[in-house]
């Protein structure tokens, strides 16, 4: 099973490092990863905002699923775009990481709910 995981902080080299754990014979992507992440998997030097290059990447590699991990490309639509393709992803819809994405948002959505 390939496995992509976007991002390149402590958060995905930890979602790594379980994900390889679980199944030693999981083969991981990270994009772009760190040191860390490269003793896991592959790194592939591409920028989490770049969502198009992404999908692309989890096309070409024939992953099995993506998980995402940083905030931006979450609220840029990286898993609306993965869906669309019908690549399987862990990760929130533009529309819903836009209440962590904007605080604005965040606010007047609580105000408005009373929450």
């Amino acid at each position: 099973m390939n496995i992509l995981v976007v991002g390149s902080g402590g958060r995905e080299h930890a979602l790594g490092w379980a994900l390889k754990k679980s199944d030693p014979r999981v083969s991981l992507l990270f994009a772009p990863g760190n040191a860390g992440t490269a003793g896991l998997g592959r790194n592939v030097p591409l920028q989490v905002e770049a969502v198009k290059d992404i999908v692309r990447l989890a096309r070409e590699a024939a992953v099995s699923m993506v998980v995402v991990g940083p905030e931006v490309p979450l609220v840029r639509g990286l898993v609306d775009a993965l869906e669309a393709e019908g690549i399987p992803v862990v990760g929130p819809s533009a529309a819903a990481a836009r209440l962590e994405g904007s605080k604005a948002f965040s606010k007047s959505f609580m105000a408005r709910y009373g929450i």
